[in-house]
């Protein structure tokens, strides 16, 4: 049986990159744009001693996005993610320098091959809903590992003065949240709203 399925993979390594906390989502859709299945989870813990980074998450992302694709027995698949590096990789347009993605990228490029499938890069602003999953498993991990989490990166969350910018902004923003990020949210956001 045929199924013309699409699947959206993202990934994000928190609050650090890298050494943070990456996880994944993903997202299929049939055909007719109805979502048949979705997943997220967590790929690696930089403080426990994993590589991890976000090329480590979007692979993981596409990995388990393919993995369910041929669960659901998907014939010529399309498979998308704003992720240049792998899509690119993938499509064998570039090569795999790091040693510590390449036994990512050879379980993806044979899931790619034995599916047949289409790799589709595509612009954040179109993998919303995979984004949305990857940080759920991000928050989940967080919650579940508070003091773990807090005490192994306590000096790169946002800071209370952030915090405070933030929520003057109208912007609700959770304890985790990186400086980095905070501090490109805050400029972003004072960018958008100049006279």
């Amino acid at each position: 049986m045929t199924k013309q399925l699409t699947a959206y993979f993202d990934g994000l390594c928190e609050p650090i990159n890298p050494g943070g906390v990456a996880t994944y989502g993903f997202v299929i859709y049939s055909g007719s744009g109805i979502k048949v299945s979705y997943g997220y989870g967590v790929t690696a813990v930089g403080y426990k001693g994993d590589y991890a980074t976000n090329n480590v998450a979007e692979y993981s992302g596409a990995i388990e996005a393919l993995k369910e694709l041929r669960r659901l027995e998907a014939k010529q698949p399309i498979l998308r993610g704003d992720s240049r590096l792998v899509v690119k990789q993938l499509r064998g347009e570039w090569r795999v320098r790091s040693l510590k993605l390449k036994p990512l990228y050879l379980r993806a490029k044979e899931l790619v091959e034995e599916l047949n499938t289409l790799l589709e890069w595509i612009p954040r602003e179109r993998n919303e809903e995979a984004d949305r999953l990857s940080r759920l498993a991000f928050k989940e991990f967080v919650e579940k590992n508070f003091n773990e989490f807090k005490e192994a990166y306590s000096e790169r969350l946002v800071t209370k003065k952030q915090l405070t910018i933030l929520s003057r902004l109208g912007i609700d923003a959770d304890f985790w949240l990186s400086r980095f990020e905070a501090s490109k949210i805050i400029r972003d956001s004072l960018r958008r709203n100049k006279p």
